[in-house]
């Protein structure tokens, strides 16, 4: 039967990240989007207005081109550990002329900060931040000081009143630009750090299973192993003058070694049985560590040994399922016991989740060996989509008869339930 190890957990962690770094790309693309189509339309006015030919018109869009594949290098080689020299310099380069292309369009004075915003998404110190965004903010507003002369040559403003005023907008608009994009790298590297915290845990608890059952077979073969050993040699050593002396040794070597096989399959049948409270912990556990928020409901009271070993197996699966084949949020477990007039009192485990993905409803191995070892105790499992987009996985055991009299109803933690809840 499959478990949940920790490469389901890593695939299912990587899964996510992958779709939160899918999702942080494309608000950098779409803001890149809003850059660029607001330079077209200066375009189209500055063709209508005479002010630009066909082939300045034509050597901007490629320039436009160009900037916004340098923005999607930048913001990838951003995310993935800092953007090399060579890219910043030359995307820097293109968005300067860029900006000098048109000075008729008031627009393209601000493709510096749309540069700077995907540079700030690599590496780098507080100075180095502020020093870029006080030299783009001095560029631009030099740019946009020559841009209102031309745009307006009958104003009585002087440049040295001009430049200061679009300087300091120009800064404060990429400080606001790179506060932005540097808190949406804080928030990608703190989703690298919480997958990877959730990796060395998950391995960390494995880890220790291994540490312990190494220590259990230690201390289970241990002693045993040495007194064959022992009595081994002293029958080698005997054979020949003392046959009976040997004969006895051996003997009891042949205990110890059915001693030792004893304790093994006892020890074998103990990793083997699954206990309900141990493993609604554990199923929690893992399940908080892939991301789902686990939800587990009250147990009934005088559940017999073999409905909760079943019952164990059947969350573990079901755990199992949530990780490998769901993109679940959260998964509630309910346990109650319900009462039947002719059937008698069966306890009924449901497992919901909000992650159904696409039309996998199938039921697999894991669910089929389940489905045997419930059957085993007369007992069913059904498995499917609950609702819009939850799966439910809903098994039934049926309970020996209670030695007392019939209370009558259902009951759920030890107390009655209307007629209504009946399974």
């Amino acid at each position: 039967m499959a478990v949940a190890t920790t490469a389901d957990i890593e695939e299912q962690a990587a899964r996510k990240l992958e779709r939160y770094r899918r999702v942080t790309y494309r608000s950098f693309m779409f803001a890149a989007a809003g850059f660029v189509l607001p330079g077209l339309y200066g375009l189209e006015d500055a063709y209508t207005n005479g002010d630009a030919g066909v082939p300045v018109i034509a050597a901007v869009i490629a320039g436009l081109c160009v900037l916004a594949w340098c923005y999607t290098r930048l913001v990838r080689e951003g995310l993935e550990g800092g953007a090399s020299r060579r890219d910043v310099v030359g995307s820097g380069v293109v968005a300067a002329a860029l900006s000098l292309m048109l000075l008729t369009s008031p627009w393209f004075s601000v493709i510096p900060v749309f540069w700077v915003s995907a540079v700030v998404l690599s590496p780098m110190g507080r100075k180095r931040i502020v020093a870029l965004c006080a030299g783009t903010g001095a560029y631009c507003g030099a740019v946009g000081t020559i841009a209102t002369g031309r745009l307006y040559p009958d104003s009585d403003a002087p440049w040295y009143v001009i430049f200061p005023v679009l300087a300091a907008v120009y800064t404060a608009i990429s400080g606001v630009v790179v506060f932005v994009n540097r808190y949406q790298r804080r928030m990608w590297e703190l989703h690298q750090e919480a997958y990877a915290a959730r990796d060395a845990l998950a391995r960390l608890a494995v880890t220790e299973e291994r540490l312990r059952f190494s220590r259990d077979l230690h201390d289970l073969l241990g002693h045993s192993l040495s007194l064959i050993a022992v009595k081994s040699e002293l029958a080698k050593r005997t054979v020949r003058d003392d046959p009976d002396r040997a004969g006895a040794e051996m003997a009891d070597v042949q205990r110890a070694a059915r001693e030792a096989l004893r304790e093994v399959r006892a020890a074998v049948r103990g990793y083997r049985a699954v206990e309900l409270d141990a493993e609604l912990a554990g199923v929690r556990a893992v399940l908080e560590a892939a991301g789902v928020h686990c939800e587990i409901g009250p147990l009934p009271d005088g559940l017999p040994p073999e409905a909760r070993s079943v019952l164990a197996w059947v969350i573990r699966e079901g755990a199992t399922n949530v990780i490998k084949h769901s993109e679940a949020r959260n998964c509630a477990i309910s346990l109650g016991v319900y009462g039947d007039a002719v059937y008698g009192d069966s306890v009924v485990l449901e497992m919901r989740n909000d992650g159904v993905r696409g039309a996998e409803t199938a039921e697999g191995s894991g669910l089929t060996g389940l489905a045997e070892r419930v059957a085993v105790l007369g007992g069913e499992i059904t498995a499917g989509r609950h609702g819009r987009d939850g799966f439910l996985l809903r098994a039934a055991v049926p309970l020996p008869p209670p030695h007392g009299p019939d209370e009558g109803g259902a009951r759920e933690n030890g107390r009655a339930l209307p007629a209504g809840r009946r399974a």
